[in-house]
């Protein structure tokens, strides 16, 4: 195998540690060419095992950018979410191949409230099934350093997962149920699918208007999906897609997108809410409903 095909065959699994490390598109892509750079560099006869190689590179290279990144998100206006990957066709082998395993918003979410080292060691350990060993070799640690980071990582993301496991076919009907009821403007039916404490999470990034903190309640978080219908009657509009590889609504204002939206369900109700309305975020997405 040319060392050309044998990096296209290993690049869809660097993109898919790039991208949960990153969570944009383009950050991802820069990895896995710095990743390819140092490859063509490097002196084969010392690489034993070459995915090791650049899976090691790879991850080396999204700390340093995401520690570069923390500095610019401090000052990111409002909530920053991940860039969105969304699919409105049943998934493709390209598709299937980037993502590796699907990684939810939620997810991406709670990745966001662990330190550059801890989502490496995270991701490496409990989604690519890496021994501590190698983790330690990847990130310049000891083994025990690392467990401990897995170990204080796994605890954040437990207290964010749902109780209970959804099949996607219910969660994909109880996401019909609400859109049927967010394009009508029917808060109460909205309210009857929503979990009390359910949380909605927008992101502006400073562009267009956007919640800047979080919403909480059925009651406000309903209460958002309405006064849109109720601003633009008529004008708003549904899409169903599979964003990051779970069931998602787009939403048009005016035949023109104006969001993309994932949702965390646990018991049969949503309890939580993430928009992604940031232009820059959404510029891969179809810009009009026709």
């Amino acid at each position: 195998m040319t060392d050309s095909s044998l990096f296209a065959a290993l690049r869809p699994r660097l993109f898919s540690i790039a991208y949960r490390m990153l969570g944009t598109r383009a950050d991802a892509d820069d990895v896995v060419q710095d990743a390819w750079l140092r490859w063509h560099g490097s002196d084969r006869a010392q690489v034993q095992s070459p995915e090791a190689w650049l899976v090691t590179i790879a991850t080396r290279l999204a700390v340093d950018r995401l520690r570069a990144r923390l500095s610019e998100r401090s000052t990111y206006v409002g909530w920053w979410l991940p860039e969105p990957i969304v699919e409105l066709d049943e998934r493709t082998p390209e598709s299937s191949a980037e993502l590796a395993s699907e990684v939810s918003m939620a997810f991406m979410w709670v990745l966001e409230r662990l330190s550059p080292e801890e989502r490496a060691a995270f991701l490496m350990r409990q989604v690519f099934e890496h021994e501590y060993a190698d983790i330690a070799d990847m990130l310049g640690k000891s083994e025990a350093a690392c467990r401990q980071m897995v170990h204080r990582a796994q605890q954040r993301v437990q207290q964010q997962q749902p109780r209970f496991a959804v099949p996607r076919e219910q969660h994909q009907a109880l996401l019909g149920r609400f859109m049927a009821a967010a394009q009508n403007g029917d808060r109460a039916a909205m309210k009857t699918l929503l979990a009390d404490d359910v949380q909605l999470v927008a992101d502006g990034g400073g562009k267009v208007n956007s919640y800047l903190r979080v919403l909480h309640g059925a009651g406000r978080v309903a209460g958002s999906f309405w006064s849109l219908e109720h601003q633009y009657p008529q004008q708003v509009m549904y899409r169903q897609a599979r964003i990051n590889g779970e069931p998602g609504l787009l939403r048009y204002v005016g035949g023109k997108l104006e969001s993309a939206q994932s949702f965390l369900i646990d018991n049969d109700r949503i309890i939580a809410v993430f928009i992604v309305r940031n232009p820059d975020k959404l510029a891969g997405v179809p810009q009009t409903i026709f």
